[in-house]
């Protein structure tokens, strides 16, 4: 479980999040809203990248009390992902799965089914904006954390990679992994139907069951 209090964030005078009191029960919830509307500020918060006012924790670890704790429970892909050109994604992977304690055929079954290995040993710097988002992903995924936060995951990704990416999800919420997602897109019908929505707008965001 979710909870966010007295959660507030600003860019100068201007109130971007005021989000009083938001519990999210686990399981897989589309974040929608209009540009604007603060949704990536939303989810770079829950992934304890954005400073804030107020209060967030997850399963009962509090992000600024115990952020350490907090960290090793969240993964983030954001939706327009930038790495430092010098790195190849063969070193960002072995990079998060020190971090996550994956082991080698775990990686070795993400990238097989993201279709990567080609181009991990190529610096990153040289791919095009579908690669990146493809690895962006899978560095999400890596290690079985409690909540994975995908930022507008269905842009800049081939249609044709959809239903691998969408068969991955499912059979990690089918083993408990909690997923927020935003998106402007609909969920697609081969995807498992969300456990709600949250609608972000007027500065705050609410939990909809419909």
């Amino acid at each position: 479980m979710l909870q966010l209090t007295n959660v507030t964030k600003a860019y100068g005078p201007r109130i971007v999040l005021d989000i009083r009191n938001l519990t999210i029960p686990q399981g897989t919830h589309w974040v929608q809203g209009g540009n604007g509307s603060g949704k990536t500020t939303l989810m770079r918060i829950l992934a304890g990248i954005n400073p804030f006012e107020g209060s967030v924790a997850l399963n009962s670890i509090d992000l600024k009390k115990e952020p350490l704790a907090y960290r090793k429970q969240v993964s983030f892909a954001e939706a327009e992902p930038l790495y430092p050109g010098f790195l190849t994604g063969r070193n960002l992977v072995e990079f998060v799965q020190k971090i996550r304690n994956e082991t080698n055929k775990g990686i070795q079954d993400l990238t097989d089914h993201f279709d990567i290995s080609h181009f991990l040993p190529y610096k990153t710097g040289t791919y095009s904006s579908g690669m990146t988002k493809k690895l962006s992903i899978l560095l999400a995924l890596i290690g079985q954390t409690n909540l994975v936060l995908l930022d507008e995951p269905l842009i800049t990704l081939e249609s044709s990679f959809l239903p691998q990416l969408l068969n991955i999800l499912n059979k990690r919420q089918a083993k408990g992994t909690s997923f927020l997602i935003s998106s402007h897109q609909p969920f697609p019908d081969s995807f498992s139907v969300p456990t709600g929505k949250i609608i972000v707008k007027d500065q705050s965001a609410q939990l909809s069951n419909t």
